[in-house]
C-alpha cells in the first residue's frame, strides 16, 4: 500500500484509494481500440468525491491494448 498526503477538499479525510483508466482520444482511436489517454483517479474513502488527473501514455501500453483488447 502507497502512502499519500491526502486531504479530501469537501470533507477533510485524509484517506484514500487511488485507481486509473484509459480512453479513446479521437475517432480512429475508436476504430482501432487504442485507448491513448491515460487518467489517474484519487477518491475520497469517505464522501466518494473523485479528482482525475492525465498522465502520460506509453506507446507500449498502447500497443499492449491493441492486442489484448
Amino acid at each position: 500500500m502507497q502512502e499519500f498526503n491526502y486531504t479530501c477538499p469537501k470533507c477533510r479525510n485524509t484517506q484514500c484509494d487511488v485507481g486509473e483508466f484509459r480512453a479513446a482520444g479521437g475517432f480512429l482511436s475508436k476504430i482501432f481500440d487504442v485507448q491513448s489517454k491515460r487518467f489517474t483517479t484519487v477518491t475520497c474513502t469517505n464522501c466518494q468525491y473523485t479528482e482525475i488527473y492525465r498522465t502520460s501514455s506509453s506507446m507500449l501500453g498502447n500497443i499492449f491494448d491493441l492486442f489484448t483488447n
